[in-house]
């Protein structure tokens, strides 16, 4: 879809187009290394933002774009050269400088779940390099995509942190 789509948002996930994993990607356990995996994720948000419209032609012509916050990311399966890759993609919030996205790693023709991301992205005016409100058209669309995925079930994992088990 366009960058400039303007059609009513699906209450659905997005759906990145299938990846493939490209060997130099591959450590020496024999899996997806833990960076490429941000990797993926980071070019199925590219796809996402096309949807959004803040892709490539939005920062060109109207100088915004996105840098991420945070990140945490789970490895909750290997994932091997050879298998095929679709990520999922859900807007859990937003305000008006601010993307907060759950990501789910899957296998592209099983289904299995390899790994999840959940990030908070800033909306960056580009030309004072500082956090800035995106436009009112934007935010509209942003919106409405928010809206839609707050209608989706929650995906678990969302809100986790990283600490050892406590004792009891």
């Amino acid at each position: 879809m366009p960058e400039t789509a303007a059609t009513a948002p699906d209450a659905e996930p997005f759906r990145s187009s299938i990846m493939q994993i490209e060997p130099q990607w591959i450590d020496y356990n024999g899996h997806l290394n833990m960076a490429y995996y941000n990797v993926m994720f980071d070019r199925a948000i590219d796809e996402f933002w096309l949807e959004l419209g803040i892709g490539p032609v939005y920062k060109k012509e109207r100088h915004g774009s996105t840098f991420t916050a945070e990140c945490h990311v789970r490895y909750l399966r290997e994932i091997h050269l050879g298998d095929p890759v679709q990520i999922l993609v859900w807007l859990l919030a937003a305000d008006d400088k601010r993307l907060h996205t759950f990501e789910e790693m899957r296998h592209g023709t099983e289904g299995w779940l390899s790994a999840t991301s959940e990030n908070m992205s800033l909306h960056m005016d580009m030309k004072a390099r500082r956090v800035a409100s995106f436009p009112p058209d934007i935010q509209q669309r942003i919106a409405g995509i928010a809206r839609a995925h707050c209608a989706l079930s929650r995906p678990e994992g969302i809100g986790r942190s990283v600490a050892m088990p406590s004792k009891r």
